[in-house]
């Protein structure tokens, strides 16, 4: 195996040491990256340690835009995987540091240090690696359908409830449109509660009662509809293998070549 094809399996694979290795060390510089950001928002801190937080975010930068590089390197076709979501992102988690650089002033670099919040995103990146990751994906993925049908249902059962409580309550307690009738149902509904509105009368409070239970409902039946995915996906096991000319990563345990491309894949015989 070449340097390169080495490279390639320890960065976009996890099936062996290394790799898991480097995703472990990759997470956990992520990590690290995003608590440096909060602590350069707050005053004390940045005051008392800003020259250090400062070098630290410079080696977490160049860090990362060496792996950017890697990553870049070891695929077959770069583009796909510079135009692609998760190579756009690593992009943009190294170009604050840099456009620091260039944009001074006070408002430019509070921008920046939100900019450099995108980096979050990578942690997502990791979750496709496992098969826990990909089976919670594809459980959200089958179950897109019902859970759009049950949101649809809770949209038109909110709007009723909160023209129902304009009805009854009105201006005179609180309830001066239906807009926010409909704000006061989805609070009440998702069992927030914040309490800046309430029903007075008592067929409001009737009302809010069976919103309330309704709740409860609320919560447990998307939680139902993804679980029943889940267990189903958990039937398959899956496997970390990348393709190297396509980065296609939804591939069969036994798979030889790519399934999308055909592709001879790394781990082949």
């Amino acid at each position: 195996m070449s340097l390169r094809d080495k490279l390639y399996e320890i960065i976009f694979e996890a099936d062996t040491k290394e790799g898991k290795a480097f995703d472990v060390v990759l997470l956990l510089i992520i990590l690290a990256s995003i608590i440096l950001v909060m602590l350069e928002s707050v005053p004390r801190i940045n005051k008392e340690y800003g020259e250090l937080l400062h070098i630290v975010e410079w080696v977490i930068t160049i860090f990362f835009s060496i792996e950017y590089i890697l990553r870049v390197w070891v695929v077959r076709k770069p583009w796909t995987y510079i135009l692609s979501f998760y190579g756009i992102i690593d992009l943009l988690s190294v170009l604050p540091t840099y456009l620091s650089l260039v944009l001074v002033g006070s408002h430019s670099l509070m921008i920046i240090r939100a900019i450099r919040l995108l980096r979050v995103f990578r942690i997502l990146k990791l979750s496709r690696f496992t098969a826990a990751g990909q089976n919670l994906g594809k459980a959200l993925w089958a179950s897109r359908e019902k859970i759009f049908v049950f949101l649809f249902f809770i949209v038109n059962l909110v709007i009723i409830v909160g023209t129902l409580m304009y009805l009854i309550e009105g201006p005179e307690h609180g309830f001066r449109s239906i807009p926010q009738s409909i704000y006061w149902a989805i609070v009440t509904m998702t069992t927030v509660g914040y309490g800046d509105i309430s029903p007075e009368t008592p067929t409001g409070q009737f009302l809010a009662s069976i919103v309330m239970i309704v709740g409860y409902a609320v919560i447990a039946v998307p939680t139902g509809i993804v679980t029943s995915e889940i267990i189903k996906g958990t039937q398959t096991t899956a496997n970390t293998q990348v393709c190297p000319n396509c980065l296609y990563d939804q591939h069969d345990n036994d798979a030889r070549y790519c399934k999308k491309c055909g592709t001879k894949l790394n781990d082949a015989n």
